[in-house]
């Protein structure tokens, strides 16, 4: 069964966008939020969920099972999917 992914980006992230280019690319289901289009309480309470994963709170913060890749880590990302 694969693993669940989930990512926080921002909309307007060259990093973000690759990494989501390249999910698709190897046909991986994800599931994503673009921070920066959040508003008031929403983003406070993804930010902090963010900060729970990833204190220094960068983007893409991506979340493979329990294993989080922080940036655009092609390496790191095939490693957690297992490809």
């Amino acid at each position: 069964m694969p693993k669940p992914v989930k990512m926080y980006t921002l909309s307007t992230c060259s990093h973000c966008k690759a990494t989501k280019k390249f999910l698709d690319s190897c046909a991986v289901q994800y599931e994503f939020t673009d921070v920066d289009l959040l508003d008031g309480e929403e983003r406070v309470a993804i930010l902090e969920d963010i900060r729970q994963w990833n204190p220094k709170c960068t983007f893409p913060t991506i979340i493979i099972g329990d294993t989080v890749v922080i940036g655009y880590r092609e390496d790191e990302i095939r490693e957690a999917l297992g490809l």
